[in-house]
């Protein structure tokens, strides 16, 4: 149906969360990027538009949400191992993000959740492939 995803996320000081994510590996598109928003590629197809506020405001007619206050959404983002989880979990705390809640093992599924700078949630996990089937 539908060939990318672009989320676009709110940031208060862009050259922060770039070298934020540049932490945790991720890498971002010259083309798509100024002093007022960047585009980070999270893996094949998938994108994060991070854009700072006044921009991302432009866009839409209600105010940026106070992440201080409200939540609106997760980020899950899957991956290839337990391992992998705890590995960006433990690079995203070492770049400021604060870990929301412990690393969750349901034998089938374990995952981690963080936020970061901005109080965006990201939720690292990993899904056995045997369970899905």
């Amino acid at each position: 149906m539908h060939e990318n995803i672009f989320v676009n996320l709110p940031v208060k000081d862009l050259s922060a969360s770039v070298e934020f994510f540049t932490k945790l590996g991720y890498s971002f598109n010259p083309q798509f990027t100024d002093e007022n928003a960047t585009c980070m590629i999270i893996g094949e197809n998938i994108y994060a538009m991070l854009l700072v506020e006044p921009f991302f405001t432009s866009f839409i007619p209600n105010p940026v949400t106070d992440t201080s206050k409200t939540s609106e959404v997760i980020i899950a983002l899957t991956c290839d191992s337990v391992e992998e989880v705890n590995e960006l979990t433990s690079r995203a705390i070492a770049a400021g993000a604060i870990q929301h809640k412990v690393p969750s093992d349901l034998g089938f599924m374990y995952s981690s959740m963080f936020q970061d700078l901005d109080g965006h949630f990201w939720e690292l996990f990993w899904m056995d492939p045997t369970y899905v089937q």
